[in-house]
């Protein structure tokens, strides 16, 4: 079942309104069908005067948020598909953050000829960490620990 654009259109006004329940006031709402070869996808931006407590501390509101919206977009529209929710660009940055202090991390690796052992992150988080590497030879990268401890470290090739 794909998304087409009357769907995203449906899903706009529906986002609108479950903010406004939530009585918050979205001063732009952009939404892109986004048809994977794994799964439908809509992309929702959202631009809001006041986004601190919608993205919460590292995020965890926002991801939070996206999950129970993908909960009420599927039975609004009576269709199974999943949510992408980025507000004020902030999953956006947070991934260029990311990939940015990863390579650099990479690099450092390799320069020292030591391990760089990062903070603890989410599963998320550390997958970008680990697809921003994948490619370089240099280096081998591996996420231990356990549950909330649990980060990514970045090795050189000997």
């Amino acid at each position: 079942m794909m998304i087409n654009q009357s769907d995203a259109e449906n899903v706009k006004v529906a986002v609108d309104e479950f903010l406004r329940k939530m009585t918050v006031e979205a001063f732009d709402i952009s939404v892109q069908p986004k048809n994977t070869n794994v799964a439908d996808m809509v992309a929702i931006e959202i631009q809001l005067n006041e986004p601190k407590f919608l993205i919460g501390q590292n995020g965890q509101t926002l991801f939070e948020l996206q999950r129970i919206l993908r909960f009420f977009l599927n039975r609004q529209l009576q269709k199974s598909f999943y949510v992408d929710l980025d507000i004020n660009n902030y999953k956006k940055k947070k991934v260029e953050h990311l990939q940015f202090m990863a390579r650099d991390m990479a690099d450092e690796a390799v320069a020292t000829r030591q391990k760089k052992i990062l903070l603890p992150m989410s599963s998320y988080e550390r997958r970008i960490i680990h697809a921003e590497l994948a490619g370089r030879k240099d280096i081998i990268t591996e996420s231990r620990g356990e549950g909330a401890d649990r980060c990514v470290c970045i090795s050189p090739v000997n």
